[in-house]
Order: structure tokens, then C-alpha cells, then sequence
């Protein structure tokens, strides 16, 4: 008898019990169908047990891309634990951050990145132990317990877990996203917000059990995530991929015969230049992560002429909240469509009030996708989760939704078109990035004794990051050293591509503050001339 989805794992459990010997996962030369992958997951949730974690203790997930690593965040979900997948992109202090910040109980990595965490774990003291997922044996300087992972799990052996009592409103998972203040923020999502995103995008893309679905994006990242998600919703198969290069991808496409792609534009840019080869398999592609170029969207229909293409709007703090049918892509192709299934999305005025036709708001999201605040933050979950506008004044518990702080506009047909950001926030290549994270980054250096980051134009990556430092002594340092400082602190999506040294001080807005505008303002006029 089919399994109630009530829990983000149940599908997976549902799709093991329909279809076992279906293919669930492939990475590299290994192949996992859905009983493997159920055992692995049945296994990894009883050792969490054993290891008497506690109902909702946090569960982080620091590796690349594998089975180990799908294994570990869904066998936590099934442990009545909550999982924090990390972006393996990350380096050691931003990491222990994320460790620090949710109380992380356990980490499940590697041995190579259980090493290069050893100098900052002792800054996460609620970490009791390490599961490995590459050995069974921990490494010398291992300062924690390190649990193997189960090995030689048998798929005809039941495990009996005898999991926490977990209900759908329980806290799945905590995806760590960039905030406006600097250090990252943890958002908190339900087992209810990941299943009704997954049964909302499985729906619309019509996402089917032959399906063969490529994942490129880190799982750290909700878009990427949820090609896990839906996948298992339906008993698809995905393959796991680490690429380095676009035409990587392109040849994996034809090698495993994939019919469903994820990408975010930077990647969709450098994919529509390549050659694809006749007859391809993708039976539809989708882009998220911000605006896909009107002239690349023209692209990929022309490389991709049978490809259907989803264009989608959406954000961590709700997910999903719009997509823009294959059918309306060569009328609107700079639209990114109307609300998702199960959700509403209004544009509002500052006050609340509804906006007329092509007049910018901003985007407000209500429904089941809402996630529920930021991880022990209540003054930021105040500010980005508040009352839904215009609805009954009368309910004693006001229902929340997510004002995204994005501007955007509804034409007299209801489709939506983005217009911009209404914070500091910096966009490349789908990450959302903190200015402040990078401008802290730099003073800990000891090198500038002033910095802005702030995003500029870039064809490919959407935006690029720019920085105007004033040096604590100037002739001391040029632009080539402070760039190798944050080659070395910071991941190689958060780089500056752009680095100005200044005498100070920087010129300052109204409230006293760094002024940024100004500063991208001063740049693009010197780049010009």
C-alpha cells in the first residue's frame, strides 16, 4: 500500500516499495535503484539513532555531490533529524559559521574535508560526532568520534529505524542562503513546504517515472535540491554530476540520456553556445536563479528545437513561486510567467494595496511553499515574513507570507516580468551574495582600512563583483595582493572580478553609510571613458 507523502522522505520510501528495482541515483560508474538507496537511507537514519541524536537535532551534509550524500540528508529526515546541506564550495570558516550557528549535532563529510575543517571545528562545540562517507577509519588528528558508514547494507533486510514521531509541519531541513547583514542566513523549511514544492513542480513539468534528470547545482542550493525531490516524488532517476566545464554537460546529456536539465543563466549562456548533438534527449529544460537573456532563450530554441523550456521565478524563503509555460516562451520569453501550482502571488504597493497593470510592486508569495523564518533570527524573519496582504483582518492568527524585497510588474494578462532588487544584494551565477560577507572578509585581512562590494553588469554571470578598498597604508599592498587574500578566504563564486584601490575616505549616503550606488556609479563612468 502506498505510503501517505507526508514527509520529504516518503516518497522516496514509496517509489523503493512501487518500483524497487527502478533506477534512482547515478554517479560516475555506480548505479543505486530505489531499494539500495532506501536501504541506505534506512541504515544511515538507524546509526543517527544510535548515536542518540534527539528529535529535530541538526544534521550537516558537507560533501560534493554522491550518493553518500543524498543518502545522509534523507536517512536524517527519516531519523527525525533535520539536515543542513552545505555548499561544498564553502571554505573552513564559513563552514564552522554554519556550524556554529545551527548547533549542528553531526557532520556527515569526507576525510579530506573532515581534515580541512580540523583548525575551526573546536568553534562548534555542539558537534558531537562525524559520520564519514568515504572510510571507516578516523583520520589521526581527529579531535571527534567518527562513525563509518554502514557498509554492505542489505535491501532485502527491513531495517527498523523506529524513528522520532515527525508530523508534516516538523523542520526538514535549513537551507543557508547570503543576508543583507553579512553572515549567511539559515532558512528553515517544513516537511510540508518540501513536499508541496515538490508535488507543485513535479506537476507542472509533468514529470514522469522515465525521466532522466541531470543534477549540476549544488543540493545546498533549493534548486538544486529539488531535483531530488521531485525526482523521487514521481520514482525518476537522476544522475549526480560534479562537471567542470559546459561541454561536460553536454556530453553527460547524451551519455546517460537525460531528459531534464537545471541551470542557472550564467550556465544557460555558455550551454547555448555549444554544439548539441541531433536528436537530443532533453525533453525540457529550466532556468531559475534570476532572468534568462531574451537572446539566449533564443538560443536554446534554436539549439534545442525540441526541448520545451520552463522559465521560472523563485526564492529560498518560498522556493518556487512562478514559471512561464513552454507555450508562452516565443511570445513572452522575457516573462517569467504566472504562480505556481498551490501558491498566489500578489503585487503590492508599499502600503499593501494591489498594483494595477504594469505598474512595479513588490513580489509577495502566500501558500504552502512559505518557509518558516530564518533559523533563531526574529528580527530578519520579521522583516521578510509578514502578514499576507488583503487578507480577512478578522483571523486571530495573521497568515504569513514572503514579501521578497524583489520589484516586479503584472501585464492586463497576468504574466509577471522581473525589474530589479530592491536591497544590496549581489547575483552571480544564481548565488546570492552579501556585500557585507565580502567587505568583512577584507577588513579581517588587516590590509584595507575601507571597502565596498557591490555588483556590476556581466554578460555571462549576470553580475560580476566589484570592490573600491582604501588601503591602511597606502603603497603597501596593490590590487594583485588583496585579490589573492580573497582567492584564499572566500569561495571562487564570491571573488571579486574587479578590485580598485582608493585614497579614502569613501564617499558616504545620507545615513552615514558606505555609499555603494555612488561608488558603481564612479566605476561604470571611468570603465566608459
Amino acid at each position: 500500500m502506498a505510503l501517505m507523502n507526508h514527509l520529504i522522505h516518503d516518497s522516496l520510501f514509496d517509489s523503493a516499495a512501487r518500483t524497487p528495482a527502478a533506477e534512482a541515483l547515478a554517479y560516475g560508474d555506480k548505479r543505486c535503484s530505489y531499494a539500495q538507496l532506501a536501504a541506505q537511507v534506512r541504515a544511515v537514519a538507524a546509526l543517527l539513532l544510535d548515536a542518540k541524536l534527539e528529535p529535530g537535532a541538526r544534521v550537516a551534509v558537507y560533501m560534493e555531490k554522491r550518493i553518500e550524500n543524498v543518502a545522509a540528508m534523507f536517512g536524517a529526515a527519516a531519523a527525525g533529524c533535520v539536515f543542513v546541506p552545505v555548499n561544498p564550495l564553502l571554505k573552513p570558516e564559513q563552514v564552522a559559521y554554519i556550524l556554529a550557528d545551527c548547533n549542528v549535532r553531526l557532520l556527515a563529510t569526507t576525510a579530506e574535508r573532515l581534515a580541512q575543517l580540523a583548525p575551526v571545528l573546536e568553534r562548534c562545540p555542539d558537534v558531537r560526532a562525524v559520520l564519514l562517507a568515504d572510510g571507516d577509519a578516523a583520520p589521526a588528528s581527529a579531535a571527534l568520534p567518527v562513525l563509518a558508514w554502514p557498509a554492505d547494507v542489505d535491501v532485502d533486510v527491513d531495517v527498523d529505524v523506529a524513528p522520532h514521531r515527525r508530523i508534516d509541519t516538523d523542520v526538514a531541513a535549513i537551507l543557508y542562503t547570503s543576508g543583507s547583514t553579512g553572515q549567511p542566513k539559515g532558512v528553515v523549511l517544513s516537511h510540508r513546504n518540501m513536499v508541496a514544492g515538490a508535488q507543485s513542480v513535479a506537476s507542472y513539468l509533468d514529470l514522469r517515472a522515465d525521466d532522466r534528470l541531470l543534477a549540476v547545482l549544488p543540493l545546498s542550493f533549493d534548486y538544486g535540491l529539488s531535483q531530488l525531490t521531485t525526482a523521487f516524488m514521481r520514482g525518476a532517476s537522476v544522475v549526480l554530476m560534479n562537471y567542470l566545464f559546459p561541454k561536460d554537460i553536454v556530453a553527460m546529456v547524451a551519455r546517460e540520456r537525460i531528459t531534464g536539465l537545471a541551470a542557472v543563466p550564467p550556465l544557460w549562456i555558455a550551454l547555448a553556445r555549444l554544439a548539441w548533438p541531433a536528436g537530443c534527449t532533453l525533453r525540457f529544460i529550466t532556468n531559475s536563479g534570476g532572468a534568462m537573456p531574451v537572446p539566449t532563450v533564443q538560443a536554446l530554441r534554436e539549439v534545442l528545437p525540441d526541448t520545451q523550456i520552463f522559465l521560472m521565478y523563485g526564492l529560498t524563503e518560498a522556493f518556487r513561486s512562478t514559471y512561464l509555460s513552454p507555450a508562452e516562451v516565443a511570445r513572452r520569453p522575457d516573462s517569467i510567467g504566472r504562480a505556481i501550482p498551490n501558491a498566489e502571488i500578489l503585487v503590492v504597493r508599499p502600503d499593501g494595496s494591489p498594483c494595477d497593470p504594469d505598474e512595479p510592486g513588490e513580489l509577495v508569495h502566500r501558500g504552502a511553499l512559505v518557509a518558516l523564518g530564518y533559523w533563531n533570527d526574529p528580527a530578519r524573519t520579521a522583516q521578510r515574513f509578514r502578514p499576507a496582504p488583503g487578507r480577512d483582518p478578522g483571523l486571530p492568527v495573521p497568515e504569513l507570507a514572503v514579501w521578497s524585497g524583489d520589484t516586479v510588474r503584472r501585464d492586463a494578462d497576468g504574466y509577471l516580468y522581473f525589474v530589479g532588487r530592491s536591497d544590496d544584494m549581489i547575483k552571480v551565477s544564481g548565488y546570492r551574495i552579501s556585500p557585507t560577507e565580502i567587505e568583512s572578509v577584507l577588513h579581517a585581512t588587516g590590509l584595507v582600512a575601507e571597502v565596498a562590494a557591490f555588483g556590476i553588469d556581466h554578460p555571462q554571470l549576470g553580475q560580476a563583483i566589484a570592490v573600491i578598498a582604501v588601503p591602511v597604508e597606502e603603497g603597501v599592498i596593490d590590487g594583485a595582493a588583496l585579490l589573492a587574500e580573497c582567492k584564499r578566504r572566500l569561495p571562487a563564486y564570491m571573488v571579486p572580478a574587479h578590485i580598485d584601490l582608493r585614497a579614502g575616505p569613501l564617499p558616504r549616503n545620507p545615513n552615514g553609510k558606505i555609499d555603494r550606488n555612488l561608488l558603481r556609479l564612479t566605476l561604470q563612468t571611468n570603465d566608459a571613458s
